[in-house]
């Protein structure tokens, strides 16, 4: 058989190049983490209200030391963050560990663990209250929760009940906060900045001994952002891609305009913001390999598509 040299050698060149080009796409999707670095981040929850079972609802932890300070609750946060304890031994990542937390703002799909993270911990041996920060509406919200499980709560707390000897690990306290510091600790100061969405929202910057990070939660780009970061370690940032927005009602697409962000949006944010590393989650997308894709005709800075579980 004979075979024409010149086609055969354009054919090769290219499936070398194509081979090269996924490598090094795969190569750039690795968790990346300096050896030295005390502080981590934990993926729990890359998803969106759409129920994927392989992306849950939003949920980052930023563990420092061996404690995890929780940015939202979404659906299946404490066991993405017992998955987290066994599977990648993250020990402050053990469910009765988990003690503080934050939420940017009250949409259903950022706070539907927030029982679970109240309670299963609690069950399991918890013995300190919660402490949760965010915007107003968060101790109401609290406040009917707990009245929604009080008859659970007598319950397990009666005489025969199995928390009776530690009853307190149900409690919540509820902070409701503003533009500022937060939270401050041994490990960690907290500074919440407003951003844009359709209720009162906020991004927080977690700042450790070893990292600077910024978490965004659902917001149109904004000033505050790019300031809260200001060549931060890592900025953690939601996404949508054209093609999907396409695809979805003019009512939603009027939506998002307003108050989510497009890619196109989100690196010229990042070109301004310069953060040593762009993570994305909370993203809409028709796959993640689009999402990637189109990403990478617009920036050219060192950028992931987050996936559960995932640890930076």
């Amino acid at each position: 058989m004979r075979v024409n040299a010149a086609r055969f050698k354009s054919s090769t060149s290219f499936v070398c190049a194509l081979v090269l080009l996924t490598a090094s796409l795969a190569a750039a999707q690795q968790p990346q983490m300096p050896a030295a670095s005390k502080t981590r981040i934990v993926l729990l929850g890359t998803g969106t209200p759409g129920p994927l079972p392989d992306r849950s609802g939003p949920a980052t932890a930023i563990v420092v030391n061996d404690a995890a300070y929780l940015v939202d609750f979404g659906p299946g946060v404490v066991r993405r963050a017992s998955a987290a304890f066994r599977d990648k031994d993250i020990n402050a990542l053990e469910p009765t560990k988990l003690r503080v937390a934050f939420v940017t703002h009250l949409h259903s799909d950022h706070t539907v663990g927030y029982p679970d993270l109240i309670f299963t911990p609690w069950t399991i041996g918890r013995r300190v209250p919660l402490e949760v920060y965010g915007p107003k509406g968060l101790k109401a919200m609290t406040e009917h929760l707990l009245e929604a499980y009080r008859v659970d709560i007598e319950t397990r707390t009666n005489p025969d009940g199995n928390q009776r000897e530690f009853p307190d690990g149900h409690k919540v306290n509820a902070h409701e906060i503003g533009p500022g510091v937060v939270y401050k600790d041994a490990n960690v100061t907290v500074t919440a900045f407003a951003t844009k969405h359709a209720m009162e929202s906020y991004g927080y910057r977690f700042d450790t001994p070893d990292r600077s990070i910024v978490i965004s939660g659902d917001t149109n780009p904004t000033q505050a952002t790019i300031a809260a970061c200001r060549g931060c370690d890592i900025l953690i940032h939601e996404a949508q891609t054209p093609a999907w927005l396409a695809t979805r009602p003019a009512t939603f697409q009027q939506f998002a305009a307003k108050y989510h962000t497009r890619t196109a949006q989100l690196a010229d944010l990042a070109r301004e913001a310069k953060p040593r590393l762009l993570i994305l989650i909370h993203y809409n997308a028709l796959s993640p390999e689009e999402l990637l894709s189109d990403m990478l005709t617009r920036y050219a800075g060192h950028f992931v598509v987050g996936r559960d579980l995932d640890v930076y």
